[in-house]
């Protein structure tokens, strides 16, 4: 739970804690010895109470008329005065906490936390060596407590007040240490994802602004080693499709004349031989099994290497792509929307573009099942979008890219593209984004 609480939490948290438990202890530390301080600063009154009376025992022993002396000190006293005489009949003077008068604000919560002491005394007053009464110091603590009340407030004033400006202090202060922190967590995000174009803000403590700069060094090596990894990429999908160029030209130019030749010569056999028999069979199968193979070896000439790009225009070329998938699944109904700009592209772009649409509808032929496919490639300013979608049955969750796409991933990545596969609305998607620029920058063969 603490860890899941952000750092300003963490650390403003601690000092409110530590504020709650500075009034509980001053709570606790009041109540200990509030009601000491009370009979200290009373017990003068006590000793007073206790002299006035042996004064007055005095006074009246030696008197001819004791009662009398003692009305007049009793009038002499007031009402105000803590000293107060106390007949008999009128019994003990009332508990200290009743005889509070004017608390003036003082809660009662913080009486009942001093603890008011019992701190009365009483001397008896004899006449005629009978008691008749007692001297006793009944004090009036509502100043005194008024007074700790006060106190205490100022204390928590104080406390309160220390406390907001250390957790202003600590929260600017963590504020503007987590903004590096912050800018840095952004930055490496960013270089999670393969932005190395934005460095990170060089900002903060030192400790801080060592890391952005290691972190900015990072970006550095990263953003080398992903352009030489384009680079090598580049490489070896030129070289693979000079391999295919070279393969797909030693099947037309070799092959391509020996079935020629098969064909003609078992046409020539087919005419000067009588069309009945066991030879005209064996003539009919020769020349269907030529054709065979002939079809084949185009469509293998067809995926090693697409000539009509060079000669028609990408999408051109993509149409007759589409037309053939049509004629080998006239099952899966299949639309398309190709930008007429695609013309202008050419080279290992316009090569990448026609091989991934070529996968994913050979992927959708072979293992989709799928009843309707859609092919989409449009120019949106400086990227290439294409969207490859069908109703089929997906993907398996652990194989997301197969060979086919794999190879066409490392094609995308050479031109400093993205594709991705995805499950959405029970149709899957292949989507790929290529930049304009960056394919026509690296479109020489190498």
């Amino acid at each position: 739970m603490w860890q899941r609480l952000s750092f300003k939490t963490q650390l403003v948290l601690p000092l409110l804690v530590s504020f709650l438990a500075a009034l509980a202890l001053g709570g606790v530390l009041l109540q200990i010895f509030a009601a000491g301080q009370l009979a200290d600063e009373n017990e003068p009154g006590r000793r007073s109470t206790r002299t006035v009376a042996d004064a007055l025992n005095s006074s009246l022993g030696a008197s001819d008329n004791p009662q009398k002396m003692l009305d007049a000190f009793v009038g002499s006293l007031g009402s105000s005065s803590d000293i107060q005489f106390r007949p008999l009949e009128a019994g003990p003077p009332p508990p200290a906490r009743e005889r509070l008068q004017d608390l003036h604000g003082v809660p009662q919560w913080f009486v009942d936390l001093i603890a008011v002491p019992e701190i009365d005394a009483a001397t008896p007053v004899i006449i005629g060596g009978r008691r008749v009464g007692d001297i006793v110091f009944v004090p009036d603590l509502s100043a005194e407590l008024f007074e700790k009340w006060i106190g205490f407030l100022a204390l928590t004033g104080l406390i309160a007040v220390l406390m907001v400006l250390t957790g202003t202090i600590a929260y600017l202060f963590a504020g503007s240490a987590l903004r590096p922190l912050r800018d840095l967590g952004t930055g490496l995000t960013r270089i999670r994802r393969g932005d190395y174009t934005t460095p990170i803000p060089v900002a903060g403590p030192p400790e801080i602004r060592q890391s952005c700069e290691e972190a900015n060094a990072l970006v550095t090596t990263l953003a080398q080693l992903s352009e030489d990894n384009r680079d090598l990429l580049h490489r070896l999908v030129s070289l693979q499709d000079n391999e295919r160029r070279d393969l797909a030209r030693e099947l037309h130019d070799e092959l391509g004349p020996l079935l020629f030749s098969i064909r003609a010569g078992t046409i020539a056999l087919s005419e000067a031989s009588p069309q009945t028999g066991h030879l005209g069979n064996s003539v009919q199968e020769v020349m269907r099994s030529v054709e065979a193979l002939q079809q084949t070896n185009r469509r293998i000439l067809d995926r090693l290497r697409p000539l009509y790009i060079e000669e028609l225009g990408l999408e051109t070329s993509l149409q007759t792509l589409l037309q053939n998938f049509r004629k080998q699944a006239p099952h899966i109904g299949l639309t398309a929307a190709f930008d007429p700009d695609l013309n202008e592209i050419d080279g290992p772009l316009a090569q990448t573009v026609y091989r991934l649409i070529q996968e994913a509808l050979t992927n959708v032929l072979r293992h989709a099942a799928a009843r309707n496919a859609h092919v989409q490639a449009s120019i949106a300013g400086k990227a290439l979008a294409i969207e490859i979608s069908d109703d089929g049955a997906g993907f398996p969750a652990d194989n997301v890219f197969g060979r086919g796409l794999t190879g066409m991933q490392e094609r995308v990545r050479a031109l400093s593209g993205s594709l991705t596969l995805l499950r959405a609305d029970e149709r899957t998607y292949v989507r790929c984004r290529l930049p304009l620029e960056t394919a026509r920058d690296g479109s020489a063969p190498i």
